[in-house]
């Protein structure tokens, strides 16, 4: 009886020990993907786990957020390679934003410019229908897709002097407006 009690009182000071162990590994792991989160919403790359989709994905996001777009498509681009399909329906959503917001920026009269916004609306209008692609029911998507449809001329922009009006009309946005 004495042995037993013996290897009892041993096996479950093994056991506490163990689950000691296991607690300290989640607290590390807790406090990893606090300071992460924190990292991604000051819109900082995050100190650990910087090769990760999530990382990756955020990295991008803040680029675009903050006007470089060039580098966030880059990086956009990247993550196709990689997650499954609601992951790679976000990048196109966030890729069609991108083109979307360019396209509103240098909206104009110019016959320039009027050609440069119909090519980003349309490679807008292009991300937007393969984030539907990938995830049919991602609304936000279908929503940014039928705001883009509505600029979008029902015919391609005939060529110089072909048009009497020049500048592309944006739906109910008065061509020239800042």
């Amino acid at each position: 009886m004495a042995l037993s009690t013996k290897k009892l009182t041993q096996g479950l000071a093994l056991l506490a020990l163990a689950s000691a162990g296991v607690a300290a590994w989640q607290a590390y792991q807790i406090q990893d993907i606090r300071a992460f989160n924190q990292a991604i919403q000051e819109g900082k790359t995050p100190a650990t786990r910087q090769d990760s989709y999530e990382a990756k994905f955020s990295v991008a996001y803040w680029q675009a957020h903050n006007g470089r777009y060039q580098e966030a498509t880059q990086l956009f681009g990247q993550l196709l390679e990689k997650g499954d399909d609601a992951q790679k329906s976000a990048v196109q959503f966030n890729t069609g934003n991108i083109f979307f917001l360019r396209g509103l920026a240098v909206n104009g009269r110019d016959i320039t410019v009027r050609d440069e916004t119909e090519y980003l609306l349309n490679q807008a209008r292009t991300a937007y229908e393969q984030s539907l692609r990938l995830d049919n029911s991602f609304w936000d998507a279908r929503h940014n897709l039928d705001r883009v449809l509505s600029m979008l001329p029902a015919s391609p922009t005939p060529g110089v002097g072909e048009s009497d009006s020049p500048g592309l009309i944006m739906g109910n946005i008065p061509v020239g407006l800042p």
